[in-house]
Formats: structure tokens, sequence, C-alpha cells
């Protein structure tokens, strides 16, 4: 009955061999794995590691070079968000096999590398993987146990409208120590429903405000200058900080180690406790971050 196969199920059953990465959390994730050499094209913001910038670049987040991208006869397109659906839709009409991936939460983007790592024929790399992401995440929980309290934090998405952290994010900063303003708003997968007004800032008060305008640079002195915010402790005491988007909103392994360690960083300074050994971050932080308070 074999001999009635068609001769290319050896095709069918063997992973992608050329997988174009529409977002950088799937190419930093090809990375650990090893298998780099798989990645035939990026998004334009991916970065880590720093040799992902030589592969060619196809896509910003919301668009993409759909020629430049069928050019290379990928068998695996990976993508994220409903943000991307524009983009998988026209590339699954030319015919490419188009994974669109929707990580929300930490535990779902451990599935994410899981799935990506089944995908390209290693699971038990990443198992190992994502052993190595959880431990890490359990050192960090572990030091932040030693806070005599937690700061309240409120994390900044977008400037106008307003928009809190999405679950991923809010979950990390209380993984790191901090106690997140707007919890129920996380579970919102639309964006523009976990916008919040200027007003309900003020009344919560938060003791500092993390920002992160997804690509762009955070305007301190637009933060401070709103209306009604003098009075919130973040802004009188001048704890408005930055971590970079690549750090923290994407949903992969750099959240998941330098985004963490960047919000343990702060708020463990802000709780006036030092973080346990090897918690430091290892990128260049917010030059603020200078400024804030040092644990004696």
């Amino acid at each position: 009955m074999s001999e009635n196969l068609p001769s290319q199920l050896g095709e069918f059953v063997s992973p992608p061999r050329r997988i174009v990465c529409l977002t950088e959390e799937t190419v930093e994730t090809l990375y650990l794995l090893d298998e780099q050499e798989r990645i035939a094209g990026v998004s334009g913001f991916a970065c880590r590691p720093k040799e992902a910038r030589q592969k060619l670049r196809v896509s910003a987040f919301t668009s993409a070079k759909i020629d430049k991208i069928l050019e290379l006869r990928p068998d695996l397109v990976l993508g994220f968000s409903n943000l991307q659906a524009d983009i998988a839709r026209d590339l699954i009409r030319a015919g490419v096999n188009t994974l669109i991936f929707n990580q929300r939460s930490v535990g779902e983007i451990f599935q994410m590398i899981l799935t990506l790592a089944r995908i390209v024929g290693r699971e038990e790399a990443g198992l190992e993987l994502a052993g190595k992401l959880r431990e890490g995440l359990e050192r960090v929980a572990d030091s932040a146990w030693r806070f005599p309290r937690r700061p309240r934090v409120y994390f900044e998405e977008w400037m106008e409208p307003l928009i809190s952290g999405i679950r991923w994010v809010e979950e990390l900063i209380e993984i790191a120590g901090g106690e997140t303003i707007f919890p129920e708003l996380r579970y919102q997968h639309d964006a523009m429903r976990r916008t919040v007004s200027p007003r309900d800032v003020a009344a919560a008060g938060p003791d500092v405000i993390i920002a992160s305008w997804c690509g762009r640079k955070v305007n301190k002195a637009l933060i401070r200058g709103r209306a009604g915010w003098e009075t919130i402790p973040a802004v009188k005491h001048g704890h408005i900080y930055e971590v970079k988007s690549t750090y923290i909103l994407q949903p992969g392994p750099a959240a998941l180690t330098e985004g963490v360690l960047q919000l343990h960083d702060l708020l463990a300074r802000l709780a006036g406790i030092k973080p346990s050994a090897g918690l430091h971050p290892l990128e260049r932080m917010d030059a603020d971050f200078d400024n804030a308070p040092q644990a004696p």
C-alpha cells in the first residue's frame, strides 16, 4: 500500500524550511531554539538577537510587502494578533500557509513557544527553553516577596486615548512586585476597551507611571503636564519611567526576561529593596531609572 502514497509525502511531514516572521517574538524564539536558519524574512522591528537584523525585512506591524514575501516562497508565515488579519488574508489568498498567534497572557506566551517548537520539530528544546524562562520568572517572584510594600503601578500603553496595560504586561508587573491600578481591564483583547480617563488615573493615585508607547518615544513632559495629575504621587515625586516596547510589548522571550527584569529593578528600588543576585537587567534602561531611590 505504501507504494501508492504520493512521493511528496516526505515534504508533508517535514518541518517548514522557509519561515517568514511578521513580528519579533517568533524570531527570537526560533533563535533560542537554534533554528534561525529556517528564517527567510522578518519584521522590520526584529532586533533580538542582534543577528536578526541581518535577515531580510519584509513587514512592519500592520503592513507587509506581500510581493516580497511571495518571492521568498515561504512554506510558513507566522504573525500575531487580529491587527495582522488583513496581511494574513492576503497571504492565504495567495496560497501561503499562515499561522497567526494571539497570545495575551504569560501562560499563552509559553503556549506559543511550545507550539512553535513542535512546528519546527524541536519539542524537547522547547520544553527546555520554557523551563528556563519559567525558572527566571519564579526567581523574580521570589525576590518580589521580600518587598515590604508593593508599589502601585499605572502602565500606559498609549497616550491618546490613554490605554492601560495588556494582560501579559499587567501580569509581569505583578510578578515583578507591583500592584496594578486597573487589574480588571487586562482581560479586554481590544485595546480600545482598555482606555481610561485622566481622572481615573488621578483618582487611583499610582506610586509610579511606567509607559511604553508601542514603539514611540515616551514624552514624560506631556505626562507630567496633564491637568489634575500634579497631585498623583508618581508625578509629584518624579517616578515616570519608560520601558522600551521591544522589551515589554512583544509577547515572547524578551518580555519574560529583560522586560520583567527592568520592571523588577525599578519596583525593588521604589520598595527599598535590592533585587536578588542575578536579577539585574542586561540592556540599557531608562536614564531616569538612575534617579529612582536606591536601596541601602
